[in-house]
């Protein structure tokens, strides 16, 4: 782990702190666990970096932080271990006032991408990362990605094989079926053209990978749109 290469100013990370959390910002009170750190680290690293706070409250309050240094020994841990590829990370405790420190962790968006949660077994052995594993930031909140966006990022990556696209009836049928409406799901698309989920998740990830559609995930839903 290395410390942050452009220190934060203190008016920065007030300023940070102010904006609230979001799709690049996560607070945490405390260190949890470091499965739950991981996560985080994960979803930022998934989608397009940014920072967790250790010491401030989902409200902007500070709290503080107890012992940076057991903090930053923690993070690391979590960021070497339980990161599938293991994440790059920058860190940087600052003073905010009336003895109180925050640890700032900056996730860079990862060239490796994706990321996933290592888990363990019974016996404390480290288990085979598992792709469903992954997750990605809505909004403020962490969540699972799904078996698409996963795709979608393993295919961008730089060593990805080139992509072979042919658009046959399924993909005019969905090119119509979009100019007519605003979006579709990965289960009306595969009971527009009568196929099975499996076939139909390939098709809208090459879509999206050769940008003819936009994935967007939500919470609770997952849809695609004309790019």
């Amino acid at each position: 782990m290395r410390y942050l290469s452009k220190p934060i100013k203190r008016h920065e990370l007030f300023e940070l702190i102010d904006g609230g959390e979001g799709i690049d910002v996560e607070f945490k009170r405390q260190f949890s666990t470091p499965e739950k750190i991981a996560r985080e680290m994960i979803a930022l690293a998934n989608t397009r970096g940014g920072y967790i706070l250790f010491g401030v409250d989902d409200d902007r309050s500070i709290r503080g932080v107890r012992s940076e240094k057991a903090e930053l020994g923690q993070v690391e841990h979590a960021a070497q271990f339980l990161c599938d590829p293991p994440i790059e990370i920058e860190a940087e405790h600052v003073h905010a006032g009336r003895g109180k420190y925050i640890v700032l962790i900056r996730v860079p968006e990862s060239r490796t991408k994706p990321h996933v949660l290592v888990e363990f077994d019974n016996t404390g052995r480290r288990a085979k990362a598992q792709s469903n594993q992954g997750f990605v930031r809505v909004g403020e909140n962490s969540v699972h990605a799904s078996n698409e966006v996963m795709s979608v990022m393993r295919h961008s990556r730089d060593d990805s094989p080139a992509l072979l696209l042919s658009i046959g009836p399924n993909e005019k049928a969905l090119f119509e079926y979009l100019e007519q409406n605003e979006r579709i799901t990965l289960n009306e698309f595969g009971d527009l053209v009568n196929i099975s989920d499996r076939r139909a998740s390939r098709i809208l990830v090459s879509l999206v990978r050769s940008g003819n559609l936009l994935i967007h995930t939500m919470e609770r839903e997952e849809f695609y749109t004309l790019a």
